[in-house]
C-alpha cells in the first residue's frame, strides 16, 4: 500500500512532489485541535480517554497510561475501526474479526487456536480468531472483560468496553507506562514482535507529540504570528492542491495516489505554509520544493537541533537534492511541527520524524 503525501506539484512535474511512504500503516492518523484526532472517529477517542479514567480502578497501581497508548494499539490493530458504524453507546457494527487461527499459513497464521468461547464472540466454534477494535482473543478477553458502559454487558466489539479492558491488560501487575522500557514489554505483551513493537510505539510518540500545544511564551515577532496562524488551521480538512496566501480553498485532482482535492477546502502542505507565512507579510512560493530556496537554508547535516520555532521544514525522497522534495511543515519548537500532512487527514502538530527524507529547513527573515 502507498500513499501520496502532501504538496501539489505543476502538472509536469508531479511525479516529485510526493513520496510513496514505507509503510502502509502510516498512510492516515494524527491529532487536530482540542485534542480530537484526524482519522480517529470522535466517538473511539473519547472511549480511549475514557478507558484512561477508568482503568486505576481495576489496576491501582498502574501508572502513565494515557489514551496515545490505546490509540497506538488501536491504529495498528484495526485502524480506530474506521469504516465501520460506531454508536453512541460503543457499539461498532459491522463487528471486526481477524482471520481463522487454524494454522493454514495464510496471512502469517502458523498456529492452531482451539476454540474457547463456542463462537460466542469470534462467531465460529472451529477454532478462534481476534475481535474488535483492539482485536482479542476471545481466551484473553475472558481474563480483562469490563463493562465500561455499564449497559450490563461486557462486549469486545463495543469501544468502551474493548478500549478499557485493552487498559487493563496493557497495565498488568501494575506496570509505570511512563517508563520507556515498561511500556515496550506491555506492547510486547500484547504482540511478541518487534517491528510489532516499534510500530506501536512510533504512534504512539506521534499522538502523543501532537497532543500537546507548542510553548510559545519565548517565541515573538513575526516567527510567532507565522506559528500562531498555522496553528489557527488546525483541524482544516487537507486538501490536495488546496490552500495560498489568502486562506483555505478547493484543491485539485489528483495526487499520485489518486485523491482529488477538489471537493475539500482547505490546505496541502505548501498552501498552509505560504498562507502562515503571507500573515507576516511574506510571500512564499506555492510548492514545497520551490519554497526550500527561500531565504536562509539549514543543511539536513546540522540534524534538527539546527531548526529554530518558524522555520520550515523539508522532506525528500533524496535528501540532498531539493527538486525531489515532497513535503514541508512550520517547525514550533519541541521536535514537532505544524503541517497538512498527506491525503485523509487534517492541519495538525506532528513529530519532526512524522515523515522519512528530512531535507533540512529553511528560515526565511
Amino acid at each position: 500500500m502507498f500513499a501520496a503525501v502532501c504538496c501539489a506539484a505543476p502538472v509536469g512535474n508531479a511525479i516529485s512532489a510526493y513520496v510513496a511512504l514505507k509503510t502502509g500503516a502510516q498512510d492516515d492518523g494524527g491529532i487536530a485541535e482540542g485534542g480530537s484526532a484526524a482519522n480517529i472517529p470522535p466517538r473511539m477517542l473519547t472511549a480511549y480517554k475514557k478507558a484512561v479514567q477508568h482503568v486505576g480502578k481495576y489496576v491501582p497501581k498502574c501508572q502513565g497510561m494515557r489514551w496515545p497508548i490505546l490509540a497506538g494499539i488501536a491504529k495498528v490493530e484495526s485502524n480506530h475501526a474506521i469504516g465501520h458504524n460506531i454508536t453512541d453507546n460503543g457499539g461498532i457494527t459491522p463487528k471486526i474479526y481477524g482471520v481463522l487461527l487454524n494454522g493454514s499459513g495464510a496471512n502469517r497464521n502458523t498456529t492452531a487456536f482451539p476454540d474457547t468461547d463456542g463462537g460466542k464472540w469470534d462467531g465460529t466454534a472451529t477454532g478462534e480468531r481476534a475481535v474488535g477494535p483492539f482485536q482479542f482473543l476471545p481466551s484473553t478477553w475472558a481474563s480483562v472483560a469490563k463493562d465500561a458502559n455499564t449497559d450490563g454487558r461486557a462486549d469486545p466489539h463495543n469501544a468502551d468496553d474493548a478500549a478499557l479492558g485493552a487498559a487493563i491488560y496493557l497495565c498488568a501487575g501494575g506496570r509505570d507506562l511512563a517508563q520507556r522500557s515498561q511500556l515496550k514489554t506491555a506492547i510486547l505483551q500484547y504482540n511478541h514482535s518487534g517491528a510489532y513493537v516499534a510500530n506501536v510505539l512510533g504512534w504512539i510518540d506521534q499522538y502523543t507529540a501532537a497532543a500537546k500545544d507548542p510553548d510559545l511564551k519565548n517565541v515573538t515577532g513575526k516567527v510567532r504570528t507565522v506559528i500562531e496562524a498555522a496553528l489557527s488551521q488546525r483541524g482544516v480538512p487537507y486538501a490536495w492542491g488546496g490552500g495560498n496566501a489568502q486562506g483555505p480553498s478547493y484543491g485539485i485532482c489528483c495526487s499520485p495516489s489518486g485523491r482529488s482535492g477538489a471537493d475539500i477546502k482547505g490546505f496541502d502542505c505548501s498552501g498552509l505554509t505560504a498562507y502562515a507565512y503571507a500573515r507576516a507579510g511574506i510571500q512564499l512560493p506555492r510548492t514545497a520544493a520551490a519554497q526550500a530556496g527561500v531565504g536562509r537554508r539549514i543543511p539536513a547535516h546540522l540534524g534538527t537541533g539546527a531548526l529554530a520555532p518558524g522555520d520550515l521544514v523539508f522532506y525528500a525522497d533524496a535528501p540532498g537534492r531539493d527538486a525531489t522534495i515532497y513535503h514541508v511543515g512550520i517547525y514550533v519548537g519541541g521536535a514537532r511541527m505544524v503541517d497538512a500532512a498527506r491525503p485523509g487527514t487534517v492541519v495538525r502538530l506532528d513529530a519532526v520524524d512524522a515523515m522519512p527524507g528530512y531535507a533540512g529547513g529553511a528560515r526565511p527573515w
